[in-house]
């Protein structure tokens, strides 16, 4: 009988079902043959005008439905796809899962389109009248003599939490975090603690995120955070390349449906992965750049294989959080080089986003949705663009054609903008 406790005496964490949806398609098997044949979901953006934007290219998801509709609608939706296709997996029902749910999603803000249905309704309201009113008095005069909830319920921020929780029948109160570019790492990090703590036999943890908004594109542009090469955009994201000017924005969502081991066999489950280890660190150096030693993100990385009992010399492969931006490259493989030595330029490792962009909340756990398909399927996706190696990092990056492999444990890395650190340690059987 497998073992069901880990080397501290807590339950064994399981995974029991994926769910993906990223540029590159709905479901982890479209985006699996994608990510593996070394596909880009990077494109030109069509969703709002670019013409006087520096970054006019993005891994947006304008297939679905609610692309369109602001980025509440689509975060919901992202969410809602990737958690059942991981319920469904994991043979439960979508309609009475039994576990606590964990989103990651971004901040909300007030659509566009709500926001010019406010505007114009004051216009309404004022017509033919002299009014010596301020824009933001007729706005809330407007949004005080609402008689529905629509507007009110998108713009809370636990708003798409509750209604996967009423979808998903998840028990208890949902909880929404944002941990920046970690929150996708985090909710899975809730889900393992509250399973450990014996609070549940499972738990679904979900990162979502459709807010590649006009808004965001032009933030993240004035930190220049972003790519800028728009001309191919299939080439724009090229983490640890030498000529790297920033990551591109995009949307997605992962989900993963968590249970102890113990609970997992009981019902005859198929087991596609453990969840090992967690590790957490919080930088206070800036609130975009990390700090230059890396000593957050080391800490992260070495709490993670602490936090599974493995030594740093039993991790067989990296997905790195790669986001192509010149510093955050540097600094990531700082941390590595300084955890794994000598050894870290023979490990493979790769970044995801170099195919599907960074989709900021989700990305945590779109990575680890394709770190548990890496070891199950025993091959490690590439790193594309990788035609230029940067000099100053050594990396075994698996460069642009996807490499047969065995790999029975990874590390995931989510370095975000505040200070937010979360690694994750997979296994692929019970160490």
């Amino acid at each position: 009988m497998a073992n069901l406790r880990d080397h501290m005496g807590r339950p064994i964490v399981a995974v029991t079902g994926i769910g993906v949806v990223t540029s590159l398609g709905v479901g982890k098997a479209d985006n699996w043959a994608a990510l593996t044949s070394g596909k880009s979901g990077i494109h030109p953006i069509t969703r709002f005008p670019v013409d006087h934007l520096n970054t006019r290219i993005s891994g947006m998801v304008d297939f679905l439905p609610s692309s369109s509709k602001g980025a509440s609608s689509l975060t919901y939706e992202l969410a809602e796809l990737a958690g059942l296709e991981a319920v469904t997996e994991a043979g439960l029902n979508s309609g009475d899962f039994g576990g606590p749910l964990f989103l990651a999603s971004p901040p909300v803000e007030l659509d566009w389109a709500e926001r010019f249905s406010l505007y114009n309704a004051g216009r309404d309201k004022n017509a033919g009248k002299d009014s010596d009113d301020t824009a933001a008095e007729r706005l809330l005069r407007v949004a005080r003599g609402l008689k529905e909830l629509d507007i009110f319920e998108t713009t809370q921020f636990g708003s798409i939490a509750d209604r996967l929780a009423d979808r998903l029948g998840t028990r208890g109160l949902p909880i929404t975090l944002s941990t920046a570019c970690a929150s996708g790492a985090t909710a899975i990090q809730l889900g393992v603690e509250a399973i450990r703590r014996g609070e549940c036999d499972r738990a679904l943890s979900i990162g979502a995120d459709g807010s590649a908004t006009a808004e965001a594109l032009i933030r993240f542009s004035l930190l220049s955070a972003l790519s800028t090469h728009n001309d191919i955009p299939e080439k724009a994201s090229k983490p640890f390349s030498k000529d790297r000017d920033g990551f591109v924005l995009a949307e997605g969502s992962g989900a993963l449906v968590l249970e102890s081991l113990e609970a997992a066999l009981a019902r005859g489950a198929t087991i596609l992965g453990i969840l090992g280890g967690c590790g957490e660190k919080a930088d206070d150096f800036h609130r975009t750049r990390s700090k230059p030693d890396a000593s957050p993100a080391i800490a992260a990385v070495r709490a993670a294989l602490a936090d599974a009992g493995l030594s740093q010399d039993e991790i067989d492969y990296v997905n790195a959080h790669g986001t192509s931006t010149p510093e955050n490259d540097k600094m990531e493989h700082l941390a590595l080089s300084t955890v794994f030595g000598e050894r870290i330029g023979s490990m493979p490792v790769s970044s995801n986003k170099s195919m599907i962009g960074h989709t900021l909340s989700a990305a945590g756990a779109v990575e680890a949705a394709f770190s548990l398909m890496t070891m199950r399927e025993s091959v490690i996706p590439p790193t594309i663009n990788y035609d230029n190696p940067d000099p100053a990092i050594v990396l075994d990056v698996v460069p642009n054609k996807k490499r047969n492999a065995e790999v029975r444990s990874v590390l995931s890395n989510s370095f975000g903008f505040g200070g937010q650190n979360t690694c994750l340690v997979m296994a692929r059987e019970p160490v």
